[in-house]
C-alpha cells in the first residue's frame, strides 16, 4: 500500500499536525512525497508522475491536501487504483480565502472525495461536515493518537501560558492577544509554531512571546513548564495540540476542538474574545476553577488513544479496499 503526501511531512522546520498524523500512522506504508505548493499548485506533474508509476489495482493513500486540490490529475486514476483520500482540513475551511477560491476549491474536493474508494477524516465532526457538504454516504474516522507523556510540573500553577499553533489567521492568535491585553494580571504566554506573515499583524504585549517552532525535548520542556494551555482556533478538523497538552495533565482552554477537548477542558465559541477574555480573568483570579479544569484534565488524559489504535483504525480501512 502506498501513501502520497507532500515533501515537507519530515521537515522539522514546518512542524504541523497534519504532518505529524501523516508519518506518525505510515511507517508500514511506502511512502511517496511530492513536492508543490499545495493545494495549488503552479506544477503538477510531480504528482502526475507518481500515480503514473504505481501499478493498477494497488491501494494508495492520498493526502488531502495534496490531492484535493487537483480534480484533474487524481480523479483519472481513480478508474486504475483503489484511492482513499485522508482530509485533515477541508480546502474550502482555510480561513482567509476569498468566496470565489473557496468555492472553486470545494468543487474540486468533491470531485476527488467522490471518485474515492473511500474517505478518511480525522474527527468524527470533521466526517459529519464532509458527509454533509459532498453528499458521501460513508467517511471513515480516524483520529489522531497521544503519546504519553509525563504531567507537567508548571511554575506557579497560575501565570505560565502556552500556545501551540503555526502563526496565521485560521489559529487565531489575534483573537488570543487581544483577549489577554484586556487583563491586568503577571503571566508569560509562549506562542510556539512556525512564523507565518500573519506575524506582523498581531497586536503587541509584551508579555506574549513568539519563540517559533519547537520539536522534541524542547516542545515537551515547553508542556512541563505550562499552567494552562490556550487555543484560540477559528477552525480545526481534531486539534492534535490539545490532546498533547492533556497527556500532559494540562488544563485547556480552547475553542474549535470538540472531539479533542471532550469534557477535558473549557470550550468557547471561535471568534469570541470576549468570552475567551472573561474565561482568562477567571482563570487568574479563581482557585476553584483552576481546579476544576485540572481535574477535567486528568480525567480526560486517561481517555486519549494511542497511535498504535490510530494506525490499526487506519490499516483497517486500506485492507477494505483490497481486491
Amino acid at each position: 500500500m502506498h501513501f502520497v503526501l507532500p515533501a515537507d511531512a519530515g521537515d522539522p522546520a514546518s512542524p504541523s499536525g497534519g504532518n505529524v498524523y501523516d508519518l506518525r500512522v505510515s511507517a508500514d506504508l511506502n511512502r511517496l512525497p511530492v513536492a508543490g505548493d499545495w493545494p495549488r499548485p503552479r506544477d503538477t506533474a510531480a504528482l502526475e508522475q507518481t500515480l503514473a508509476g504505481i501499478p493498477d489495482g494497488d491501494v494508495v493513500l492520498l493526502d488531502g491536501l495534496v490531492s484535493c486540490g487537483v480534480p484533474e490529475v487524481v480523479v483519472p486514476h481513480a478508474r486504475r487504483l483503489r484511492l482513499a483520500v485522508l482530509v485533515h482540513l477541508p480546502l474550502a475551511d482555510e480561513t482567509g480565502l476569498d468566496p470565489g477560491t473557496a468555492a472553486l476549491l470545494d468543487a474540486k474536493e468533491r470531485q476527488v472525495l467522490r471518485a474515492a474508494s473511500a474517505v478518511i477524516a480525522t474527527s468524527p465532526t470533521a466526517a459529519r461536515t464532509i458527509k454533509k457538504n459532498h453528499g458521501l454516504d460513508t467517511v471513515h474516522v480516524v483520529v489522531p493518537g497521544t503519546d504519553p507523556a509525563p504531567l507537567a510540573l508548571g511554575t506557579d500553577g497560575v501565570r505560565q501560558l502556552l500556545c501551540v499553533a503555526s502563526i496565521t489567521p485560521r489559529k487565531g492568535h489575534d483573537v488570543l492577544v487581544r483577549a489577554l491585553r484586556k487583563i491586568d494580571h503577571d503571566f508569560r504566554l509562549d506562542c510556539v509554531g512556525p512564523h507565518r506573515p500573519f506575524l506582523r499583524e498581531l497586536p503587541r504585549d509584551d508579555r506574549v512571546r513568539f519563540p517559533g517552532p519547537l520539536v522534541g525535548e524542547a516542545l515537551t520542556s515547553a508542556y512541563a513548564k505550562a499552567d494552562l494551555f490556550v487555543l484560540a482556533s477559528r477552525n480545526e478538523t481534531y486539534g492534535m495540540v490539545v490532546t498533547e497538552a492533556l497527556a500532559h495533565g494540562l488544563p485547556v482552554i480552547a475553542s474549535a476542538v470538540p472531539d479533542a477537548l471532550g469534557d477535558g477542558g473549557l470550550l468557547f465559541e471561535p471568534g469570541d474574545e470576549d468570552a475567551l477574555s472573561a474565561a482568562l480573568q477567571r482563570w487568574f483570579q479563581d482557585q476553584d476553577f483552576r481546579a476544576a479544569l485540572r481535574a477535567k484534565a486528568l480525567t480526560r488524559r486517561a481517555e486519549l488513544s494511542t497511535w498504535d489504535e490510530s494506525t490499526e483504525d487506519l490499516r483497517r480501512v486500506l485492507a477494505s479496499l483490497r481486491p
